[in-house]
């Protein structure tokens, strides 16, 4: 099973599409690897240097429709291979959470005052997240101060996450 925890990279926008999770002109690489290097590299926010800031990363903590763009898969691959297994947000494009699932990885929703609440709280601090997920308890810890919060995980896509993903869990299963 990966590793659901980490060092927070929070991303303070909405609407972050798959074209800037990983560019459209690295679709045609043929392995996860060589995506690595080219998460986040045309995603602008202000102060956001990917070459920099995603680097030892684990968790990524946004705002809204997290995903949105296209269906394809390379989006959730390029977090994967970068150790980056869990992304919180209040609410993600439905293809791209349904793909997070099918690699194992974790797409946590929780409510926009939950969300503002972790940024106003975290964001100017270097934080580390641990989600338990068979108590459903996001553990976050950053200058001392530590912090739980519950979430929800439907039991299909907790099957899925404690499989290790999609193929793992009917390899198990059939």
């Amino acid at each position: 099973m990966k590793k659901f925890e980490g060092k927070v990279l929070f991303l303070d926008r909405s609407d972050i599409n798959t074209d800037e999770i990983i560019p459209a002109k690295y679709l045609t690489e043929i392995s996860k690897e060589a995506l690595k290097p080219h998460l986040l590299e045309d995603l602008k926010i202000e102060g956001f240097a990917p070459d920099k800031d995603v680097k030892d990363k684990g968790v990524i903590v946004t705002k809204t429709n997290f995903g949105c763009g296209s269906s394809r898969e390379h989006a959730p691959w390029s977090l994967e291979v970068n150790n980056i297994n869990v992304v919180i947000a209040e609410s993600f494009a439905r293809i791209f959470r349904q793909n997070m699932y099918n690699c194992g990885m974790l797409a946590i929703e929780l409510p926009e005052e939950t969300i503002n609440k972790i940024f106003n709280k975290y964001s100017r601090k270097e934080t580390y997240i641990k989600v338990d997920i068979e108590n459903s308890v996001i553990n976050i810890a950053a200058e001392g101060e530590q912090e739980e919060i519950k979430f929800s995980l439907k039991g299909f896509d907790r099957d899925l996450i404690l499989a290790g993903g999609w193929v793992d869990y009917v390899d198990k299963k059939y």
